[in-house]
């Protein structure tokens, strides 16, 4: 089948959604109001709280939200046909992940710029508080590790790395390390010269945008920087360096780093972006994958784990995180929610669209794609090697265009790379906010002040949430890395949090006596598949012995019923707030 046509459709279905359906939320749900002082302003400190200019805080919410996963959910669960994961892809982000991550910047920013754990408590109390802070803890450490781990295996000098041969890597893509430590050294120049010396936006972007792209030619031309493979890094000492990385992003001021460096990367992202539909539309293939796999060898049912398999490139409870825990609190105006929350959405979901189809058309026939997903423990072996299908498919857009194939496949890599960085400081920021809050709680309690006041200290809180997601990137099941039994049980939680944060957006409106069902809805579809799913995925580590692993399930799912059941006793209360 063409997939040209099938992409144009989805492209009308996401302006008619955002044209039309985001307007509605706008105006008629949740009622913005220009006039209103969001706490960027009320609360300005100059660390968390900056009031940004748009365009600039759409770059830094995009590129927090836009990491690994819609490239690597889609590249795993393409196995059960590209119908599935496309049109999961494009009708769950309108109707579910837009609404869930408008709704989270909207319901901060009207609660002094809380974190989704913060607005727990205040619209379902503190019981619910404590809950969606541990599952919001392990959520977030698991996803990490999990990009921890595939990061440092794709800046590892691996077997199939060739500096000659640059295009034959399928998970080893060295020459991206040094123009992603460069461009933490740009961001914070552009950061400076921003906050510190008021230079204008413009030519900030543009110098630092330039500077950028140099690096990655830089880094194209000298992919190991004349370093033999003996004295190049091994992947666990990568880890080590970019959990040292993740603590600086988290403890310095958000202007200095993470700003300016996920707005550059927004930048990276759209030319990407727009390279890669460009060049698809230019090479006009076919589908290589079948519309429809239902029972592939050796894989869980398509229903409910297509859902939890990709992830954020259609809903993700970790936006939910960034929306309020930074997001919010850099909003200028209250009717930038819009744009930002439900637009930021569309964009990343466009990233997961062209990953499915990077996966499903660029094979020589329908036989090639079947021989890289002979069966589900070939899918699930490498998920590094799934990500090098994303890579490679969407280099060869690339090639439409007259871009040399080296080149194309360095560029589509330090887009992957890049992206995976920036939600990895963000998220370890939000663990640190999460951290944080649960010290407020048991500041509460006495006894445990001293304790609470240590884990409101930002240091020591960065401190704790990098071990936690190192924790997670050394993990093993039977002297293996976990691979994708983590990254099922990630987009368990993930989905969880989406869920319950809907949940908490309900209650929300329903308080203020607005339309709640847009919200309500997706919501309990959220949270109904993934308890399905997270059930199952129980009775499997109880088969296969995994005690950890069944614990946290278990806990998952109890934490999970816990929120559901306070929520739904918050929506019979019906008081008005």
């Amino acid at each position: 089948m063409n997939a040209v046509f099938v992409t144009l459709l989805a492209l009308l279905i996401y302006a008619v959604g955002y044209r039309y359906y985001s307007r509605w939320l706008a105006q008629k749900v949740f009622v913005l109001d220009a006039a209103a002082v969001t706490p960027a302003h009320a609360l300005a400190d100059g660390i968390d709280f900056v009031p940004t200019r748009p365009f600039v805080l759409f770059g830094h919410h995009f590129a927090s939200i836009a990491g690994l996963a819609p490239m690597l959910g889609p590249a795993v669960a393409v196995f059960w046909g590209w119908l599935p994961a496309l049109m999961w892809v494009v009708f769950g982000s309108l109707l579910v992940g837009c609404v869930h991550d408008f709704a989270a910047i909207v319901l901060s920013v009207r609660h002094r710029g809380e974190s989704i754990g913060g607005l727990c408590e205040s619209i379902l109390g503190a019981k619910a508080k404590a809950l969606f802070l541990a599952l919001i803890l392990f959520g977030v450490a698991l996803a990490m590790g999990v990009f921890v781990y595939i990061i440092s295996l794709l800046f590892s000098w691996n077997d199939d790395f060739q500096p000659n041969a640059l295009h034959l890597a399928t998970t080893s893509f060295p020459e991206v390390a040094m123009p992603s430590a460069g461009l933490m050294l740009v961001a914070m120049v552009c950061g400076w010269l921003l906050y510190v010396k008021k230079k204008p936006l413009l030519p900030v972007t543009l110098g630092g945008f330039a500077a950028l792209l140099a690096l990655i030619g830089l880094g194209y031309v000298y992919p190991t920087l004349g370093f033999e493979r003996s004295s190049w890094p091994l992947q666990n000492t990568w880890i080590w360096i970019l959990m040292v990385y993740a603590y600086a992003a988290s403890v310095l001021p958000v202007w200095l780093l993470l700003q300016a460096r996920d707005f550059l990367n927004s930048l990276l992202l759209v030319l990407g972006l727009v390279l890669m539909y460009t060049g698809f539309f230019l090479q006009a293939p076919t589908f290589d994958a079948p519309a429809f796999n239902p029972s592939p060898t050796g894989a869980p049912p398509i229903f409910p784990f297509v859902f939890i398999t990709i992830a954020c490139g259609a809903a993700s409870g970790f936006h939910s995180l960034v929306a309020s825990g930074t997001t919010a609190r850099q909003l200028d105006r209250e009717t930038h929610a819009r744009a930002i929350g439900y637009g930021g959405m569309i964009a990343e979901s466009l990233l997961g669209l062209i990953a499915v189809l990077a996966c499903t058309t660029t094979f020589s026939s329908g036989s090639a794609w079947a021989k890289l997903y002979v069966n589900w423990g070939a899918v699930s072996a490498s998920l590094g090697a799934k990500l090098g299908v994303f890579i490679r498919g969407s280099a060869s857009f690339l090639q439409e265009l007259g871009v040399p194939t080296e080149l194309a496949t360095t560029l589509v890599a330090m887009v992957v790379v890049s992206f995976a960085l920036t939600t990895l400081d963000s998220a370890t920021r939000l663990l640190r906010f999460n951290i944080e809050e649960i010290g407020v709680t048991l500041t509460k309690i006495r006894g445990l002040g001293p304790c609470g006041q240590l884990l409101g200290n930002r240091f020591v809180a960065t401190a704790m949430a990098c071990a936690a997601i190192i924790f997670f990137a050394f993990y093993e099941i039977d002297g293996k890395p976990a691979g994708l039994t983590l990254w099922t049980l990630f987009g368990g939680t993930n989905q969880l949090i989406a869920g319950l944060a809907l949940l908490t957006a309900t209650v929300y409106l329903k308080k203020q006596g607005r339309n709640y069902w847009p919200v309500a809805i997706p919501a309990v579809f959220m949270i109904a598949i993934t308890m399905f799913a997270l059930v199952r995925k129980l009775l499997d580590f109880q088969r296969s012995e995994q005690t950890l692993l069944l614990t946290i399930t278990i806990l998952l799912v109890l934490i999970g019923v816990g929120v559901s059941f306070t929520a739904v006793a918050a929506l019979r209360g019906g008081k008005q707030s």
